[in-house]
Parts: structure tokens; C-alpha cells; sequence
């Protein structure tokens, strides 16, 4: 898969799931710890940047769901 298909693709995700939820990114942004903005999330959802995992993992906490759901990828659970 090319890079910016999957950057589209869990930006798209995030979005969705961030809609359904009735939020606004300003309200997400709300909900995340650290350095970012709705100019970030906007990039994001958009596919214009490449989030670092950790800055995926940060929305999808705030989001309420597991990040698998935003990137598709199964992950496991460390001891």
C-alpha cells in the first residue's frame, strides 16, 4: 500500500469515528494530552501528515477506541 493511501486511509478513519462520535475536532483536541491542535488534526484526517504512532495512539485514546480500529492493524497488549 502507498504511503499516502494509508495516510488517507486513517485519516478518513479518525474522522469518521470522530463525527460518529458527535464530536468536533476542537473537542478532541480537547481530549488529548500534549502538543496539538485542530491545525494537526486536520492534517491528519486529511492525509497531509504522517502522525507518529504515539500521536496515533493519543487520538485514539481520546477517541475512546483501540487504535487498531484507526489503522486497521491488530495490536497486542504488552505485560
Amino acid at each position: 500500500m502507498k504511503k499516502s493511501v494509508l495516510l488517507k486511509h486513517i485519516g478518513k478513519r479518525i474522522k469518521d469515528i470522530r463525527v460518529a462520535k458527535g464530536l468536533s475536532q476542537v473537542d478532541l483536541v480537547g481530549r488529548i494530552e500534549g502538543k496539538i491542535d485542530t491545525t494537526n488534526i486536520s492534517r491528519i484526517e486529511s492525509g497531509r501528515t504522517n502522525p507518529t504512532i504515539f500521536t496515533l495512539y493519543r487520538i485514539a485514546e481520546a477517541l475512546e477506541v483501540q487504535l487498531s480500529e484507526i489503522t486497521g492493524f491488530q495490536e497486542t497488549k504488552e505485560d
